[in-house]
């Protein structure tokens, strides 16, 4: 059980496969938890499919991971959307996200955290959102990543002695399909987000994983409770 690995939750698709990828290429064995199988190869071997909506199967999953593997990286990615104006927000939609987007980050990092302080080194990234700083028609979303905000900053205070970072990154307009599904590539609304980026381009699923990996890097040992927008300059003033 020497060697680092990270795991990755939703890494199937999009940002939670950029950033998988990427950990791989860092020289972490990366194992994806996830309800659908990687589209990149190279994750397959190692992936386990959970719904980590569901508290004892997540946990299940997790001790057959501490029991072959150590894991030194954990990237809380999973997220769902649920668009709502406020008088249409639905509180089983509330409930839904809450538990995949935000409990599954308290359960997963519960699990592995006590391997991490035993080895007195670790790296804990949330994938939030800069829903955080506010966006219409996003309520309940913005609810779960300002929470899992919150958390992390909580946990970083907690976890510093033990030589593990807590940090968070949030994705600005990133194309994903998630992306194009809330945003038709035709719609005025899409078109309007894209003209406000200052950097003049939608974000790639890579520039998120770009920054995770500076979080996951072993020489990010001083940095910790810490919010990196990756956004294109849209949060800026």
């Amino acid at each position: 059980m020497t060697e680092s690995c990270a795991v990755v939750t939703g890494g199937a698709r999009n940002i939670g496969q950029a950033i998988a990828l990427r950990l791989q290429r860092d020289g972490y064995r990366t194992i994806v938890l996830d309800i659908v199988e990687p589209e990149a190869e190279s994750l397959r071997a190692d992936m386990r499919r959970v719904d980590l909506g569901d508290v004892e199967a997540t946990r299940t999953v997790l001790a057959e991971i501490i029991e072959a593997h150590a894991v030194d990286c954990l990237v809380n990615n999973v997220g769902i959307v649920a668009p709502a104006l406020l008088d249409e927000a639905r509180v089983e939609d509330f409930d839904r996200l809450m538990h995949l987007n935000v409990r599954s980050a308290l359960v997963c990092t519960q699990a592995l955290m006590p391997g991490m302080r035993n080895r007195h080194h670790g790296r804990i990234v949330m994938n939030a959102s800069r829903v955080v700083l506010g966006k219409e028609a996003r309520s309940l979303y913005s609810a779960t990543k300002g929470a899992l905000q919150s958390m992390a900053r909580t946990w970083a205070l907690e976890l510093a002695g033990d030589g593990i970072t807590v940090n968070c990154v949030a994705p600005g307009p990133i194309a994903t399909t998630a992306f194009w599904q809330n945003n038709p590539p035709d719609s005025k609304r899409a078109q309007r987000i894209v003209d406000n980026i200052p950097v003049q381009r939608m974000g790639q699923p890579e520039d998120v994983a770009q920054a995770v990996s500076f979080f996951c890097d072993a020489n990010s040992g001083f940095i910790t409770g810490q919010t990196l927008f990756v956004c294109g300059g849209v949060t800026v003033g």
